[in-house]
């Protein structure tokens, strides 16, 4: 059964084509690897799935359990039980930690709170009362912004680039977390060009110049992907619209 279906996905940006004719289909309860170079389109075809502003003018359709949600905001595709994890993640000046993960969490208690602290690495002594602004390292955003996924307890998972800014150690145990939320139901894609991340994966679909041009067990496409899939800047490569963020509040 498919969970989530692309059809003939595309989408112009500053009159480049990014996306062109993505069609592919996700399964429930499994781990996904879409990988590629740079400007291949990864992180464009994750915000497209999310539903960002600037990001919801495509051709072709986005189909998450048997809806069409192309035209949907972030806030309804959350509401579905979709969310994405970002390469940067925000700094939310006066927010504290345990303010943030409260606000999507569905068991918003404090012990559940430090239990998913511990899961991700942290003490929660230490993290709760914390800000989530520049204070904090990379490393300590990208698990504080995992441990916020956890408790929203999704239904499929975007991570942008997950190991970005993470030490060796810190990546196994957001390796483990990866196989926790496939273990709680949840369908988890990993928008990698890292062929240690993508080996976390049960499935890899490998795009380039906006294109799927190869899909299937993932050491297969580890192999094609390592071998022949050189460095190049392509010529549809968007700016970053979304550079690190940091929202006063």
């Amino acid at each position: 059964m498919s969970f989530l279906v692309l059809k003939d996905l595309s989408l112009e940006l500053g009159g480049k084509k990014i996306l062109n004719g993505i069609s592919l289909e996700l399964w429930p309860g499994h781990i996904h690897a879409v990988v590629g170079p740079n400007g291949a389109g990864k992180s464009t075809l994750a915000y497209a799935l999310m539903g960002l502003e600037g990001y919801r003018q495509i051709g072709g359709e986005i189909i998450f359990k048997d809806q069409v949600i192309n035209r949907l905001e972030i806030s309804e595709r959350a509401k579905l039980g979709i969310t994405l994890s970002w390469q940067e993640p925000a700094r939310y000046e006066g927010l504290s930690v345990e303010d943030f993960l409260k606000a999507g969490a569905k068991d918003s208690s404090e012990a559940n709170l430090e239990k998913v602290l511990r899961r991700v690495g942290l003490e929660p002594q230490e993290y709760l009362s914390r800000a989530v602004d520049k204070t904090l390292s990379g490393g300590e955003r990208k698990k504080i912004e995992l441990a916020s996924i956890i408790v929203m307890e999704p239904q499929l998972v975007l991570l942008d680039e997950v190991d970005s800014g993470i030490d060796l150690e810190s990546l196994q145990k957001i390796f483990e977390i990866i196989k926790q939320l496939k273990q709680a139901g949840a369908t988890v894609v990993l928008i990698t060009h890292s062929l240690a991340v993508m080996r976390q994966a049960e499935h890899a679909f490998l795009l380039c110049n906006g294109k799927v041009v190869d899909k299937g067990e993932v050491e297969k496409i580890c192999r094609y992907f390592e071998e022949s899939c050189l460095p190049c800047d392509h010529p549809n490569q968007p700016p970053d619209p979304y550079p690190v963020k940091e929202v006063a509040l």
